[in-house]
């Protein structure tokens, strides 16, 4: 299913909101699979299919578009591998969600991946998540290593099933 197929019955106020911003570049989208929800994103870079990952994860909770970029949090992670990495930095970002700040990023960006030492550094605009301003779509409880892939062939890709 693609993105922007979800339909969360915004209110006028949703809308008001999506309208003040450019539309959000969503190359994603969602595959299904039993029980879960498997993310497909890609990218011109590897860090790009990253950041479209974590948008699609947080995309599937909300229609990201109804988010106003007023504060700024940033995530760091590491791994032992790229797929670790991939995985730690999706937990990392769902924490940020599930945790005290409740967190819902507009846009995510990765500043650095430093495929050495496997580690990844990136910042992330949006708002504290309010049932009162954003719709709720559905709940992700976590990330799986079920069937993740990373592909570097022609144009970065990355497969995610997340726990929903």
């Amino acid at each position: 299913m693609a993105a922007e197929d979800r339909d969360y019955n915004l209110t006028q106020e949703q809308k008001a909101v999506k309208d003040k911003y450019p539309p959000l570049c969503k190359k994603y989208e969602y595959l299904d699979h039993t029980a879960d929800v498997q993310l497909h994103a890609w990218g011109d870079t590897l860090e790009e299919a990253f950041e479209q990952c974590a948008m699609a994860m947080f995309g599937y909770m909300t229609d990201t578009g109804t988010v106003e970029p007023v504060d700024t949090v940033e995530v760091e992670a590491e791994g032992h591998d790229l797929l670790s990495l991939l995985f730690h930095f999706l937990d990392e970002w769902l924490y940020k969600f599930s945790a005290d700040e409740f967190f819902i990023p507009r846009e995510v960006k990765v500043l650095h991946i430093d495929r050495r030492h496997f580690k990844i550094r990136s910042i992330g605009w949006g708002e504290e998540f309010s049932l009162e301003k954003h719709p709720q779509g559905t709940e992700v409880k976590a990330i799986t290593y079920s069937a993740m892939q990373i592909c570097e062939d022609e144009k970065p890709e990355v497969f995610v099933i997340i726990d929903i």
